[in-house]
């Protein structure tokens, strides 16, 4: 069945505290989804940033990003209070997210919650304990060791606790009780009002679509309680990382840094590490949106210490043995996966036997670096999703800015771009008209925002995770405009 939705991350939302949340914003924004007749809200990934402010590089493959707390809701619940959350600085800038401002503040005014919420605990948090306590336990013990060690990474950590050594560990969660509670009520939280949104989501129609990175950060609690899962040696060091070889955009390629799965290992105990990891995410989104999906056919290995991605390799990934696992023991999931990129006869081959959509970029369509299978009329399936640009390409506005000439004359000669309807409605019109089953648009595109909207440019540290909304930035005459070309193109929702 056709339809449509739009890209735009929790953190974008418009709030007077710095960041968006899953507050009263998030729920007018799936109301703006439902009168624009879309069927999908997509989000980046939803867990804690770390160095780089980047979702992709989180402290946990599990946790939800404490920042996405809404302060107006613990003010209700009487946690907080109004005079208390206006206090603190949380950033000049209404457009643009202030992390070192975040990082400074937010975790100060809600060990204030902290203090309220254990004088009365709700009766369902013990419960919220014991059902995410396969990943909770690590994670607020780890968290509250890296307040301990001032932030560092757990591998500059003593040796003892390095290694989880038992009565390291058990002294650790003695001394620590009280900052361990901390970071559970954190996740209680935001558990708790994360369920909520996707259940109004849901009720009025919205599918939530979450983003699943394939690897995940060194300094986490995944590599740290589950060192046997990674590849990683006697003293708990990367031997080699991941990344993206050199290409046409990148001579240098991509140096990811990730510690890369031990998949033979996983192999033997059945991939326990990314079926418990796909059950969490399926509970959390309607539709997985699993990233970098080729690294499951072969991945790129760098070694560890490489200031470039010039001297990887490829090695064999687990293909759809993996996924055939999950399958088997969560049922059939609605997944996207992300093939952008490099990709081989053997990729293609694993796409095709999982039968999950794969993803077509109309911005990769108009560049001469690329074959052209991006271009509409090459679309060879429905069973797809399309997009005029994700997170990690500049706005369409942007793109016709920067992008060759040669690239930009051919986009505006195949979709008949004209000033008077817009350069950006004009490409998200090749979105929606296309034969894809599903066509997702950017927030930025819809506003008609230039390079400043860009969410993320890839291999560079800084400016990168911030954009935000302003308030008041949707209006009658958008959603209009959108349900025009929706209802145009067959992609309102049915009934």
């Amino acid at each position: 069945m056709r339809s449509s939705g739009v890209l735009m991350h929790i953190s974008s939302l418009p709030s007077p505290y710095g960041i968006g949340t899953l507050g009263k914003e998030a729920v007018k924004f799936v109301d703006f989804l439902v009168k624009a007749k879309q069927s999908y809200w997509q989000v980046l990934p939803i867990c804690p940033t770390s160095y780089g402010d980047s979702p992709y590089q989180s402290f946990s493959s599990f946790a939800g990003n404490p920042y996405f707390i809404d302060l107006d809701i613990l003010c209700k619940e009487k946690l907080l209070t109004r005079k208390e959350c206006q206090s603190y600085e949380w950033g000049k800038d209404i457009s643009k997210v202030d992390y070192g401002i975040l990082y400074e503040n937010r975790y100060l005014l809600l060990h204030k919650a902290f203090e309220r919420f254990r004088k009365n605990i709700p009766e369902d948090y013990e419960e919220f304990c014991k059902e995410q306590a396969d990943w909770l336990e690590d994670y607020a013990l780890f968290m509250a060791l890296k307040d301990a060690h001032d932030g560092v990474s757990w591998s500059q950590w003593e040796t003892d606790l390095k290694l989880r050594r038992e009565d390291a560990m058990a002294k650790a969660r003695e001394e620590l009780a009280d900052e361990i509670d901390f970071w559970k009520m954190l996740q209680y939280l935001f558990y708790r009002q994360w369920n909520a949104l996707k259940a109004y989501a849901n009720e009025k129609g919205i599918r939530m679509i979450g983003d699943v990175p394939i690897y995940v950060s060194m300094d986490s609690a995944d590599v740290w309680a589950n060192p046997s899962q990674f590849y990683l040696n006697e003293k708990l060091e990367p031997i080699d990382v991941a990344g993206c070889p050199p290409d046409a955009f990148s001579a240098d390629g991509q140096l990811w840094g990730n510690p890369l799965f031990r998949w033979d290992v996983m192999k033997k105990d059945g991939y326990r590490w990314w079926i418990q990891r796909m059950d969490k995410m399926s509970r959390l989104f309607d539709v997985i949106r699993i990233d970098h999906f080729r690294g499951f056919d072969s991945y790129y290995a760098i070694p560890y210490g490489d200031k470039t991605a010039k001297n990887g390799e490829w090695r064999k990934g687990p293909g759809i043995e993996l996924f055939r696992a999950i399958e088997q023991e969560l049922g059939d999931l609605d997944i996207i996966a992300e093939d952008l990129g490099f990709l081989t006869e053997s990729v293609y081959e694993l796409l095709a036997a999982s039968g999950y959509p794969g993803m077509k970029l109309l911005q990769f369509a108009f560049d001469s670096r690329e074959d052209g299978d991006y271009l509409p009329h090459n679309y060879d399936t429905k069973n797809s999703v399309v997009y005029a640009g994700t997170h990690d390409n500049d706005t369409i506005l942007g793109w016709m800015k920067t992008a060759p000439r040669a690239c930009v004359t051919y986009a505006k000669d195949y979709l008949n771009l004209s000033k008077e309807e817009g350069y950006n409605w004009g490409v998200m019109r090749g979105v929606w008209s296309s034969i894809s089953d599903t066509a997702v648009v950017t927030m930025q595109d819809l506003l008609g925002i230039g390079s400043e909207g860009r969410m993320n440019t890839p291999s560079t540290l800084g400016c990168n995770w911030m954009w935000r909304m302003k308030p008041g930035a949707i209006d009658a005459k958008l959603i209009r405009r959108i349900c025009k070309q929706v209802d145009l193109y067959g992609r309102a929702p049915k009934g």
